[in-house]
């Protein structure tokens, strides 16, 4: 018997989630993909959704070759550009789209001898001040490439730092340097990720970004999630249901501790359940005593650290939890966000961190197990 942690991926919950993004955005979508689909598996996502994407958006060259290999014809953006001059060929080859974000691309870009001109998206650091053009420099260096005999189109975008807080101006002021830097530009825009599509209708453009929530998570900040625009009316669908079983049940008397570090004392007579799941597989050794677990369908707590292939669960209130009862750590019932509120991070590094667990797709009435 194979060990029982399981991440089972719903692929019709993603293209819901997909058709959910573009229709709230209302102009063309760019399904994330990046980083294995958020550890959800790159190539099962974008086979799932192929016939009705828009196209996808990677990190890299390798990531849009593996989509490429697995017979993806879709339009694939790289989100970070080209990282040295060797990969434009390639780039050229498999009709790939790149991001231009610093003066040292666009020399290589210029100089480089191409069998045929490339689509650029051109980002401006219109706040986020990670990456992008400043917007002083943008309409020269636009006009630069949209004269050059390699680009053969040109999307301006940028990218927002704090979409998913409604309680600060800074999307709105991204959006107005944005909008005043690029005036008399007659070009696509793409400017929306998952958060301002959910909550910044005034950054809708021709292209959208969705991400995180094509995976089911909710972009926004939990203490500004009810004041969010309602321009989804059909909810998100939960992706990944992360879950293994009980492997072994004991009681421990009040007083007694449990674990690495001793960091929970019962207060009373405790009946523990050891689940087979722990941060090798990538659950986080962050979460704290009471991040919420389902055991049998029934809510119950997290207890004790967790190590590194098992946690501890309280059963003291499931009389009827046995060897082999089912535990979702998070999916249908237990909601990503909150695990990872409890760990101190965020849904997006919970998902990437996902390994050594078996990988279950399914589609509707079909199911493919991936080892």
């Amino acid at each position: 018997m194979s060990r029982p942690a399981i991440a089972h991926i719903r692929l019709d919950a993603f293209r819901h989630n997909y058709q959910i993004a573009k229709s709230a955005h209302g102009g063309k979508a760019l399904a994330v993909i990046k980083a294995n689909a958020y550890g959800h598996g790159a190539v099962p996502c974008a086979k799932a959704i192929e016939s009705v994407a828009d196209g996808f958006a990677v990190a890299s060259l390798e990531e849009a070759l593996q989509l490429r290999e697995a017979g993806i014809q879709n339009p694939i953006l790289l989100l970070e550009g080209f990282f040295e001059v060797l990969e434009l060929p390639k780039i050229v080859a498999h009709d790939l789209w790149i991001v231009i974000h610093h003066a040292w691309q666009i020399g290589m870009l210029l100089a480089a001898k191409l069998e045929k001109p490339v689509q650029v998206w051109l980002k401006m650091d219109s706040g986020m001040h990670r990456v992008g053009l400043s917007p002083a420099e943008y309409t020269s260096v636009y006009v630069q490439l949209s004269q050059h005999k390699n680009i053969s189109k040109i999307v301006l975008m940028s990218h927002f730092a704090n979409a998913d807080n409604l309680n600060i101006a800074h999307t709105q002021q991204q959006i107005a340097v944005f909008k005043n830097a690029t005036i008399g530009l007659n070009a696509e825009v793409s400017l929306a990720n998952s958060a301002a599509i959910l909550a910044w209708p005034e950054s809708a453009s021709k292209w959208s970004r969705p991400g995180i929530m094509l995976y089911g998570a909710n972009p926004i900040q939990a203490n500004a999630a009810n004041s969010v625009v309602t321009t989804v009316k059909d909810p998100l669908r939960t992706v990944m249901q992360l879950t293994s079983r009980i492997i072994n049940i004991r009681t421990i008397a009040q007083g007694e501790s449990i674990g690495y570090g001793s960091i929970f004392t019962a207060e009373r007579a405790t009946t523990i359940g050891v689940v087979a799941c722990g941060y090798a597989d990538g659950y986080p050794r962050s979460a704290l005593n009471g991040t919420p677990v389902a055991v049998d369908g029934i809510m119950t707590r997290l207890i004790g650290r967790v190590s590194m292939d098992m946690l501890f669960v309280d059963l003291t209130h499931i009389p009827t939890a046995n060897i082999g009862s089912l535990v979702e750590l998070w999916g249908d019932l237990v909601p990503v966000n909150a695990v990872a509120a409890s760990a101190n991070t965020i849904a997006y590094e919970l998902f990437c961190n996902i390994k050594r667990v078996q990988f279950e797709y399914s589609d509707t009435a079909e199911t493919i197990i991936l080892k």
